[in-house]
């Protein structure tokens, strides 16, 4: 066999791996319901949930609280069909967590508690004001 061939057999291999790899890591978008119920299923993959921060009628963050360990927090989150879940968080909270407009938590329940091992957030465009001076 010629040097080329085993080298390509080799790059397509490697790819047909990473592939292998990520796909077996994918987690799906569901609404706290639907991620319960894959929960109670024995489903122990990661879902995406998307949602935003429960607020009072001032705009201000309701149900936000520091763990015991003061580096963990949990968080209500509202998600796209209206159900009200707690979140726990077992890292610091993000930068602009406070500010963001949509939250997608990363993770699965334990028991009645969604735990997220990453947290995403959408916040509002710090370029914003910029673009609003620039067209006058």
């Amino acid at each position: 066999m010629k040097p080329s061939y085993i080298a390509a057999i080799v790059i397509i291999a490697a790819a047909i791996g990473i592939i292998v790899v990520t796909a077996g890591d994918a987690s799906t978008y569901a609404t706290f319901n639907e991620a319960y119920q894959l929960a109670s299923n024995g489903n122990r993959t990661s879902i995406h949930v998307v949602g935003e921060l429960k607020k009072n009628e001032r705009g201000e963050i309701v149900g936000l609280e520091a763990g015991a360990d003061k580096v963990s927090f949990s968080f209500i989150l509202i998600d796209d069909s209206g159900k009200e879940q707690k979140v726990l968080y077992n890292e610091p909270m993000p930068p602009d967590f406070m500010r963001s407009e949509k939250v997608v938590v990363i993770g699965r329940y334990l028991q009645d508690t969604f735990v997220a091992s990453k947290i995403l957030l959408k916040c509002p465009s710090k370029y914003q004001d910029e673009k609003l001076n620039a067209q006058i």
